[in-house]
């Protein structure tokens, strides 16, 4: 198991957003969680990436303990995430916008920075480099030059995934990947998730609606209601389990 959520709840004062969940996702899997809006799904990414502390109960990543540590020491341990509404920098190209995930890697100190000796200009030709190989990878090198936020919808929700992949991650979180993509990017999308996976030997946690993209991707799920966990397992048995229509999917099953 790479990924442990033990008995976590979390509460904003008298609301309980997430009533003792737990859950785990293996190494290289793709796991999901789904529920309605308002389920609990984004306070428990915000958990196991440091933005909120649980009231109780613990996250364990490889093992080891991360509830309470500071998001970016997280993402040093090899945990990176993507968000719900997109967050790129206006101002800059796709190739500057991925090459701030590399940030912490870079292997010169600011003294060589400000000086500019040669350790800094051989790290950042090698940082550019694999900024480039991402970029291959998901389909974006032809617009590294261009400002990110004149993509389309799709291709800056790749920027996006590209900054996170660029911080080496195990494990990658990605809320909501597929909102706002029309099917042909959808299915595009699932299809480059299988590639991540492999070809960056990455485990992926997500958060979906599109349930047609979560029965194509997903190896196991865990649906969230009112912050309660009403069914894990396969996600061909959560699309026909009663409790699980009536909280969130309708008639999914006859679509």
């Amino acid at each position: 198991m790479i990924l442990e959520v033990c008995n976590i709840t979390k509460k904003f004062g008298g609301v309980t957003a997430i009533n003792n969940t737990s859950f785990h996702v293996k190494a290289k899997e793709i796991y999901g969680l789904i529920g309605p809006n308002g389920a609990g799904k984004t306070t428990l990414f915000n958990i196991i990436t440091g933005n909120y502390e649980p009231t109780e109960g613990m996250v364990k990543f490889h093992g080891q303990r991360i509830d309470g540590i500071k998001p970016y020491k997280i993402v040093h341990r090899g945990i990176a995430r993507t968000f719900q509404n997109i967050r790129l920098f206006n101002s800059m190209t796709v190739l500057d916008n991925i090459l701030i995930g590399f940030d912490y890697q870079a292997e010169y100190s600011y003294l060589e920075a400000i000086l500019r000796l040669p350790r800094f200009f051989k790290e950042e030709k090698r940082i550019k480099k694999r900024a480039f190989e991402i970029m291959d990878v998901l389909g974006i090198k032809k617009y590294a030059q261009e400002m990110a936020t004149s993509l389309s919808y799709g291709q800056q929700r790749k920027v996006e995934i590209a900054r996170a992949l660029a911080a080496s991650p195990q494990l990658l979180l990605l809320d909501e990947p597929a909102a706002g993509m029309n099917p042909h990017e959808t299915e595009e999308l699932a299809n480059l998730f299988f590639k991540i996976r492999d070809e960056f030997d990455v485990t992926i946690l997500l958060i979906e609606h599109d349930m047609k993209f979560v029965n194509k991707l997903c190896d196991r799920v865990m649906v969230l209601d009112y912050g309660k966990t009403i069914f894990e397992g396969d996600i061909k048995d959560a699309i026909n389990d009663q409790e699980v229509i009536k909280a969130y999917l309708g008639d999914f099953k006859h679509a």
